[in-house]
């Protein structure tokens, strides 16, 4: 039986301003380091044997604050990346509701149908970030394992874990920081725990933003 901690990055700039982010590397802010310093704080107590992460440096150092409680090295795990938006990245989300406005639809109806203009679909997403688990799993059989990650990737994992397709996306939320388990029995998957984020609650925070 392997474990898996799946954790969203924190706050970043792009984030807080809804600008799309993708594949830019964009850091982590004040308030998303501290969120990154919560969540490590939270996570100190668990057993973790391994720690992997996005290569994108948001995600590098939120895994960096949980995983150094346990004397761990973060490693890069590429498939985990962040989704390609293509032309949306760097785009504020006001300006890709009008100058891409029939495709900013479909992307909020049918999610699964839209390919970002020069950049990737969710179900390309999703065949990369379950090759990587996969790969995760058979490296540490009956460990437990943290992967650092984004809200796409981790919303297509979650949703393919529990036999939903991607046409499911809006419906499962992850906020910055956001912890979620699952428990690997065989080859099926079993849901533990998704978007905790009780190590924020001393935080003053607005409404959940998915974004």
């Amino acid at each position: 039986m392997t474990q898996i901690i799946l954790v969203r990055h924190g706050q970043t700039p792009w984030n807080r301003d809804k600008i799309f982010r993708g594949s830019k590397d964009i850091p982590l802010n004040d308030t998303g380091r501290e969120e990154a310093r919560l969540a490590g704080e939270w996570l100190k107590g668990d057993t973790i044997h391994a720690a992997y992460c996005s290569p994108l440096s948001r995600a590098r150092d939120t895994g960096e604050s949980i995983a150094g409680h346990h004397g761990l090295q973060v490693l890069d795990l590429p498939g985990i990346t962040d989704i390609c938006y293509g032309e949306w990245e760097g785009v504020p989300l006001s300006e890709v509701k009008v100058t891409y406005a029939d495709l900013y639809r479909q992307w909020e109806t049918a999610p699964q149908t839209v390919r970002f203009p020069g950049g990737e679909t969710l179900d390309e997403v999703k065949e990369r970030a379950l090759d990587a688990v996969e790969e995760v799993v058979l490296r540490h059989p009956r460990q437990t394992v943290l992967l650092a990650a984004h809200r796409a990737v981790n919303k297509v994992l979650i949703a393919a874990f529990i036999g939903l397709d991607n046409s499911h996306f809006w419906r499962i939320g992850q906020d910055t920081t956001a912890v979620n388990r699952f428990r690997r029995e065989g080859d099926a998957w079993h849901l533990v725990l998704v978007n905790d984020v009780c190590h924020l609650r001393h935080l003053k925070r607005g409404p959940y933003v998915d974004f």
